[in-house]
């Protein structure tokens, strides 16, 4: 383990880039790896997640290679032609790395492994494993429909019209990739929409997918087997996650002036900004601009005080994985914050409503957990107590880590983390940029 204590250490500054946006990270690997010819990535996230899915592409036939410049080249083998892995594919603490990469592998006619970290052992693959049960592959799973598992491939698969029993934008990703090497049409119906990441990808790359709007917001999307796709020349986006982080800590930091470069802002990704926003946030938006379909601005954020609110339950699937960090800017703000609607967060690499609640109130904070959110109580600006010396236990979370890790930050004593290492699946650079921040703000 490696355990590290965040104190307060003055006013953000400076200029930010975070690392790639992870969610286009992993399809834009996987979507080059069925592409026949070379493609180019760059502003890839590096970080353990990703790196797990170029392994299993890898593993399955394509190459995927870092140059020396940064840049990843891949040469990918076709839709249809992945090759049976020799070994089970590990991927580590990565959700998204398995169920997307068991929908690919579904319509193929190949055998899979899917191996992980003890957290992702515990994460049930049930949602993933219905539909593409009904496309015909087989799934063997752990008690619970859980990890290890073996995942045997239909060919030919069977399309199916599907309609999404809660929001997930990996379930629908899942069946969409299925659908790839599927003859006909295989549809997703999504009553709630989710990131929409794979749909813009995938028509990028020349699927043949049409997305229907429903009088009631119901999306209907159908993508056509049997695909063929283009290699392409790809600028991943930084990650609107990993800037949460940062936005929310010059938030509350006294005296912070922070630009973050580069960060995608895709309607179905960006609620969080809104959000705090609404919470009187001054989060600006400069030079927007759009990279490769995808909607991209630099953010400068300045210390604001904040207000409670209640959380619009509807804005849920927009930001699922920044509801630990809006936690920590509302134990900071003035007056109530509720949330509702949350129930994802329980299945997720962690329980995050439990451990948040526990993080936060073993830090000071007043937090009440409901089944489904949590209702904070915040401080009006006045700094959190801090976390004495008990460590914070993060269960491998990496977003738990580093939400905890920015409370640290507005703490009087400081809060210690108990193992700092999962930071790395999705961030790596994390703890080096936010000491840079700080370091900045002190020498200016």
């Amino acid at each position: 383990m490696r355990p590290r204590r965040f104190l307060p250490n003055g006013p953000l500054r400076g200029r930010v880039r975070v690392p790639g946006d992870k969610s286009i990270s992993h399809r834009a690997i996987m979507l080059t790896s069925l592409a026949v010819g070379e493609s180019r990535i760059s502003g890839l996230l590096e970080g353990e997640d990703v790196l797990a899915t170029a392994a299993a592409m890898r593993a399955m036939g394509a190459q995927v290679e870092r140059t020396g410049s940064g840049e990843w080249l891949v040469h990918g083998v076709g839709v249809g032609a992945l090759l049976q892995p020799g070994q089970a594919l590990d991927m580590g603490n990565s959700g998204t790395s398995t169920r997307l990469l068991m929908g690919l592998i579904a319509s193929h006619p190949i055998q899979a492994t899917f191996v992980g970290d003890g957290s992702l052992s515990r994460r049930p693959m049930g949602r993933v494993i219905e539909p593409l049960s009904l496309m015909g592959a087989d799934v063997t799973a752990t008690v619970g429909g859980r990890l290890p598992l073996i995942l045997r491939g239909a060919s030919p698969a069977v399309p199916i019209r599907y309609r999404l029993p809660v929001a997930s934008a990996q379930v629908k990703s899942a069946v969409l990739l299925a659908g790839l090497n599927t003859p006909g049409e295989t549809t997703v119906v999504e009553p709630v929409p989710t990131r929409d990441h794979s749909e813009r990808m995938l028509r990028g790359f020349g699927a043949e997918l049409n997305v229907e709007l429903e009088p009631d917001g119901t999306r209907v999307i159908t993508v056509r087997g049997e695909a063929e796709l283009r290699p392409q020349v790809i600028e991943v986006p930084g990650d609107p996650s990993s800037a949460a982080f940062f936005v929310v800590a010059a938030l509350l930091v006294e005296g912070s002036d922070l630009t973050i470069e580069n960060v995608g802002l895709n309607p179905t990704r960006a609620a969080l900004f809104d959000v705090l926003r609404q919470m009187g946030g001054s989060i600006e938006e400069v030079a927007r601009r759009d990279v490769g379909g995808e909607p991209v601005a630099d953010l400068r954020v300045r210390h604001s005080p904040l207000r409670g609110i209640e959380v619009d339950p509807g804005v849920a699937p927009s930001m699922i994985d920044e509801f630990p960090i809006l936690f920590v800017a509302a134990a900071m703000a003035e007056g109530r914050t509720t949330t509702s609607g949350l129930d994802e967060l329980r299945v997720k690499e962690s329980d995050r409503l439990a451990v948040m609640a526990t993080a936060l109130a073993a830090s000071g904070a007043r937090v009440e957990e409901r089944e489904d959110g949590l209702v904070i109580d915040g401080t009006g600006g006045e700094r959190l107590r801090g976390g004495a010396n008990h460590p914070i236990t993060t269960h491998l979370d990496h977003r738990i880590a580093m939400s905890m890790a920015v409370a640290g930050l507005v703490s009087r004593s400081g809060i210690e983390i108990d193992d700092t290492r999962p930071i790395a699946t999705s961030f790596p650079t994390f703890e080096a940029l936010l000491d840079g921040a700080a370091a900045e703000g002190t020498s200016a």
